[in-house]
């Protein structure tokens, strides 16, 4: 399996980041995933359980201001998924996509505004909580599984009804 989780953000509308910004954050988060899978692929085509498991964002399918140029990467990891599920299906590997909403990781807790954005998310939140690692590491680890054998080109929100 592989499991293609790094990830950078960005702020600002589409103005907001020069031409070295957005080249930056979309060679890390939608090219970074093309080099290990395409890195992977021998490995994977070997396996008789290949699944390759890739992480967007709600953002990707989301207006939220603010946040073009990490959407914009986002979105484009859908669009990558969907195509090598595509591509390599016949292959015998799945390629499914996690699409998360807020997530208490490191990079929440050391944000200034920390409180500011959990306030806006439980507001939103049918759950009333926000997601913890371990909630995203399940659900990762269930499409990566066998238990998920018959699925692949889909892509899962884990938001707690954020966005329902």
């Amino acid at each position: 399996m592989l499991v293609n989780n790094a990830g950078i953000g960005a702020q600002g509308d589409v103005a907001a980041n020069g031409d070295d910004e957005w080249r930056h954050v979309f060679d890390v988060n939608v090219l970074g995933i093309a080099r290990c899978s395409a890195a992977a692929l021998p490995h994977l085509r070997e396996s008789e359980h290949a699944a390759i498991v890739n992480t967007s964002s709600v953002l990707a399918v989301l207006g939220v201001p603010g946040r073009a140029l990490y959407s914009a990467t986002k979105g484009a990891v859908l669009a990558l998924t969907l195509a090598m599920a595509a591509d390599h299906v016949r292959e015998g590997i799945r390629v499914n996509a996690v699409a998360p909403g807020l997530i208490e990781t490191a990079m929440l807790k050391e944000s200034e505004a920390r409180d500011k954005i959990i306030d806006l998310a439980m507001a939103e939140s049918a759950l009333k909580r926000v997601g913890q690692p371990e909630d995203l590491a399940n659900l990762v680890a269930f499409l990566a599984s066998d238990k998920a054998k018959h699925i692949t080109g889909e892509i899962i929100k884990i938001d707690g009804g954020q966005y329902i």
